[in-house]
């Protein structure tokens, strides 16, 4: 069995969202809390913005949940960066214990069902999870210079400029973390760095199988089944991989980075990076399952597990993707 169900059911106190200035003129832009006037966030490069940006993010999650500093027994933090550089540092700022996790742009939801574990157990009260990414970090670090200005091809993404936190306890109010499946590592091969949907939808695929056939539940059991940045190329290959396994995706069916830039906005097949599913998990999701809009969400964010070096030396891409179960609460 690769679910888990969270008898204690832990809840998400607390949440704060944080994006760049493209990601605010978004279809999401009205539910972040913080919209950076600039990329560069004022500070004197984009690694140093990408760290303040989490350290906002996680600090606007502890207030909104209102709690100090003090209450969070860890934090769980991952990113993009060549040793998760972005949460290391930005653990530093605080006194409290912290715990690195990579995953990808799926780390969000990795970080998520660590923390339900741990205080599904009972080893700790208040555990904080926050993930991000910073489109002029990732782009130098995976594939160009900015300054070469090279030519997108269609079937590329835009890595978002985005960070996301929340605050998980047994104790408070807000959304319930009720079940939890974790992915397995799947490779068909690609090796196209500027096609991280087709490397990332096998494992989503399997996973949300995975996840409805260890449940005994269909996709209309769910208000919304929502896969973290596939793009739409992505989330195309998805429903014809499901449907190969008999299962069909209906209109309850979204994906984060298909949805995350507007048309107009010319990000070709959508948006990536850790940070579109947890700015939207931190704004949307949360705000509609705490108005009682949704009741049920089977929310499973995505990751193509690359390096630079892996693909210079002709290493294809693993996807992987884990899903979890969030649900609105009370009555």
């Amino acid at each position: 069995m690769q679910t888990i169900e969270f008898k204690s059911k832990p809840k998400i106190i607390g949440s704060y969202s944080i994006v760049g200035p493209k990601e605010g003129k978004g279809p999401f832009g009205s539910f972040f809390d913080y919209v950076m006037k600039s990329d560069g966030f004022g500070e004197k490069t984009y690694e140093m913005a990408e760290r303040k940006m989490f350290e906002q993010a996680v600090t606007g999650a502890i207030q909104n949940a209102g709690l100090h500093s003090g209450d969070i027994d860890l934090l769980l933090a991952g990113d993009l960066l060549n040793q998760i550089i972005s949460s290391s540092f930005t653990a530093r700022a605080y006194e409290f214990p912290y715990l690195g996790v990579f995953s990808a742009c799926s780390t969000m939801a990795e970080s998520l069902a660590t923390g339900a574990i741990l205080i599904n157990a009972g080893h700790f009260h208040n555990v904080a999870c926050a993930t991000g990414s910073h489109f002029s970090t990732a782009e130098r670090q995976f594939r160009f210079p900015l300054e070469l200005g090279n030519q997108r091809v269609p079937t590329s993404q835009w890595t978002a400029t985005a960070a996301g936190a929340c605050v998980l306890s047994l104790e408070g109010e807000g959304p319930v973390v009720s079940m939890a499946t974790f992915g397995k590592v799947i490779d068909y091969g690609i090796t196209d760095v500027n096609n991280m949907g087709a490397a990332m939808a096998p494992s989503a695929a399997d996973t949300i199988y995975t996840h409805l056939n260890e449940t005994g539940r269909k996709p209309s059991d769910y208000d919304l089944i929502l896969t973290g940045d596939l793009g739409k190329l992505g989330a195309e290959i998805l429903i014809d991989l499901l449907e190969g396994r008999g299962v069909k995706l209906g209109p309850n069916y979204s994906d984060c980075g298909h949805c995350y830039y507007s048309r107009k906005q010319d990000t070709m097949c959508g948006a990536s990076g850790c940070g579109v599913s947890a700015s939207v998990l931190n704004s949307y999701i949360i705000k509609k399952l705490k108005a009682k809009k949704f009741k049920r969400i089977l929310f499973v964010p995505t990751g193509a597990l690359m390096s630079t070096t892996a693909t210079q030396q002709g290493e294809s891409i693993p996807g992987i993707s884990h899903a979890i179960v969030l649900e609105a609460g009370g009555d």
